[in-house]
């Protein structure tokens, strides 16, 4: 139920289908939750899922995130499903988690559980700016893995063992969106410009050694030079004193003759 700004509207659209052998069909409305539809969320979620909240985790959604709860409602006012959803807070990344999708048994295989998934996601995206967003489903939960791997784009992120009370495995499961998607695509440029130029500096190392050879060559021959140097003048004084040695051995020789 996309406008054309993109964002989600609440006017209905008529879906029908059948579901258990009989027929369903009629105006289904998917519109963003208000308070008054939260105690009709948790009877949908206690009549679908093992996972079950407090009246008082309800609220703290729709006090935290208001703009990422919808529900599916009927022609009879009837909340037949909801997707209750949240920022994640303690992450460096800004992404959304889903909490809970449900859709009543009598209204499946009608579209509504995609159809809710993606009016939170796009609030995700547009109203706080989301790079992915997250779920964890059962790992024997076929039904729901289909739908999110298949129908949603979601990937298998991780598997974390023991994640659900009974003690069964959930897969982690990511969705991209283009925020996302164009932070990854920055990153990996930037790595690779960061490895071309040490590629570059590996390239210079065997010319920075000969420099560095040709340095230390030089800085040998002057030193060379300099011990010529000092020598010169020592040369001189012993000769010097040996002249001085020779007159003295002179004079002494004419006294002698005297």
């Amino acid at each position: 139920l996309k406008g054309k700004s993109g964002s989600w509207s609440s006017h209905p659209t008529l879906l029908s289908g059948w579901v258990s052998g009989r027929r369903v069909g009629g105006m289904v409305c998917i519109r963003p939750a208000t308070v008054d539809d939260l105690l009709a969320m948790q009877a949908c979620n206690l009549c679908c899922l093992p996972e079950n909240y407090q009246m008082k985790y309800y609220f703290y959604h729709m006090l935290s995130w208001p703009q990422l709860l919808y529900v599916a409602e009927d022609y009879n006012k009837k909340i037949v499903g909801y997707v209750l959803a949240k920022m994640e807070e303690d992450s460096s990344e800004v992404h959304g988690h889903i909490t809970s999708l449900a859709v009543l048994r009598s209204h499946r295989k009608l579209g509504l559980a995609s159809k809710l998934m993606r009016a939170s996601m796009a609030a995700m995206e547009e109203t706080f700016g989301a790079e992915h967003v997250s779920l964890h489903v059962r790992v024997t939960n076929r039904a729901a893995f289909t739908l999110y791997s298949e129908t949603l784009g979601f990937e298998i992120h991780d598997i974390e063992s023991k994640y659900y009370a009974d003690k069964e495995d959930a897969y982690d499961m990511r969705k991209m969106f283009e925020t996302g998607l164009k932070k990854q695509q920055e990153q990996k440029l930037k790595k690779e410009r960061k490895d071309k130029e040490k590629e570059k500096e590996k390239a210079k190392e065997p010319e920075k050694a000969k420099e560095t050879e040709g340095a230390s060559e030089k800085e040998k021959e002057k030193e060379k030079e300099k011990e010529t140097v000092v020598e010169a003048p020592e040369g001189d004084e012993k000769a010097a004193a040996e002249a001085e040695e020779e007159k003295k051995k002179k004079a002494r020789r004419k006294k002698g003759k005297k």
